[in-house]
């Protein structure tokens, strides 16, 4: 403060000052404002987002590990310890999609104790119906043929008696021919189903069923000899729809018919 102020004049001074508009105290060296460094304000916390899942990486597929219908049927088949055990395997089998289109499952007919066991090929639609294999016209004929040699389905005797079966045990749509695909997976029942009747002799009725048990078809050139299927005898012969479209070839059958007959009198 300079010495020639009295603290009156100092108040008067100071008084000024204030009506002026002062409202701070006026250092003794001059401040530069420009030249004055602050700290610069702390940002200001954002506030926090509400917590959103973000957009997850896609997740592929769990497929089903690939099923072997070959190798179903032959567990299937080979946990039957019987006939009846056998049926209810075929029946409960849901991986061949002949089944979704049949009315019946077609197991067999005739005596189960026979020495001759005849395999047709699949059911048709007079079949698939009543549920047995060969009935209709061409049953009908299989019946009248092998009665003229001393067997028939219904007879209780082993040694005059057939038991009969297919290939297939559903009837394919429409009656067209057995897929390779279907006849792979039904061929375990098939053998299953021989194994348990056990018979001396099979008859091999139709091209189909040589190609499942042979896998040769051409049965103009196999019938009339005899060959081996499953470890036993077997004779191809023509299927009975088949010689109710060509006459001339059942004098071929007729044939065939007394091959066997000779083959279980044991000439």
């Amino acid at each position: 403060m300079d010495p020639a102020l009295t603290p009156h004049d100092a108040l008067a001074l100071l008084a000024w000052q204030v009506d002026l508009g002062a409202t701070e105290a006026i250092c003794e060296t001059p401040v530069n404002r420009y030249e004055e460094v602050r700290p610069a304000p702390a940002p200001a916390a954002a506030p926090a987002a509400a917590a959103r899942p973000g957009p997850s990486a896609p997740v592929p597929p769990v497929r089903p590990a690939a099923v072997d219908p070959v190798a179903v049927a032959q567990g299937a088949a080979a946990a039957a310890t019987d006939l009846e055990g056998l049926a209810a395997a075929m029946a409960a089998y849901e991986l061949c999609e002949l089944k979704k289109g049949a009315r019946n499952l077609v197991f067999s007919d005739g005596n189960p104790k026979a020495r001759v066991m005849v395999i047709g090929e699949a059911p048709g639609r007079d079949e698939d119906l009543q549920g047995k294999p060969f009935v209709g016209r061409a049953g009908h004929l299989l019946d009248l043929m092998f009665a003229r040699i001393g067997l028939g389905r219904g007879d209780p005797a082993a040694e005059r008696a057939l038991y009969i079966t297919n290939v297939l045990p559903w009837r394919p749509p429409q009656n067209r021919d057995p897929e390779v695909g279907e006849v792979a997976m039904m061929l375990p029942f098939l053998e299953r189903h021989v194994d348990l009747v056990d018979p001396d002799i099979l008859v091999l009725m139709g091209n189909h069923s040589c190609g499942a048990l042979l896998g040769r078809k051409g049965i103009t050139r196999l019938r009339g000899r005899w060959v081996e299927a499953l470890g036993r005898p077997a004779l191809p012969m023509f299927h009975p729809a088949y010689l109710l479209r060509t006459q001339l070839a059942k004098r071929d059958a007729w044939h065939d018919l007394l091959m066997l007959q000779a083959r279980l009198r044991g000439g």
